[in-house]
């Protein structure tokens, strides 16, 4: 099942952009090809550009990446906490704060791609220890239902989301 195919019943509809960014049939592989593309990306990045802001408030692209890789954390605890039936709702998370607490600006970017490709390897692999069953299961989290697949399909568009940004404003 790709990520057009999901029923709207299994996200809120706030995720709807990401799931639809992500335009993949086969959910690890789409995890497996955003970070081939995404580590591409970065890396033609000219390093003068990481601590860049295309206007006061916004965030660096150093900030960004921490941002991808926080997020990431949260979407991959939510989808292990789904698959494994807890019930317990999971709350949001104020991405804002965690950015302004991230030093992201103080890491190199080798570090900051490290990480991420660690996270992305780490999420690839729970992905792929889920069968069809688990990953139809469906938690609770930021006030509302989720299925843990259609998780999966918002970090790849979350991610993608943060490109197009990057792209548009910042290079």
């Amino acid at each position: 099942m790709g990520s057009s195919q999901l029923s709207t019943k299994e996200y809120l509809p706030y995720y709807g952009s990401y799931i639809n960014k992500a335009n993949c049939t086969d959910l690890v592989k789409g995890l497996e090809d955003s970070l081939v593309e995404a580590l591409s990306f970065y890396n033609s990045i000219p390093e003068q550009k990481f601590e860049y802001k295309y206007a006061e408030g916004k965030w660096t692209i150093k900030e960004i990446i921490q941002h991808i890789i926080d997020a990431e954390r949260v979407f991959t605890y939510r989808a292990l906490c789904f698959a494994r039936k807890d019930k317990t709702p999971l709350p949001g998370f104020n991405e804002n704060e965690y950015a302004t607490a991230s030093i992201a600006n103080s890491r190199s970017v080798k570090s900051l791609l490290d990480e991420y490709a660690a996270i992305r390897k780490s999420t690839i692999l729970l992905f792929k220890s889920f069968n069809d069953n688990l990953l139809k299961n469906i938690g609770v989290a930021s006030g509302g239902e989720m299925s843990v697949r259609a998780i999966g399909y918002v970090i790849i568009g979350h991610e993608k989301h943060h490109i197009d940004v990057i792209k548009e404003r910042y290079l």
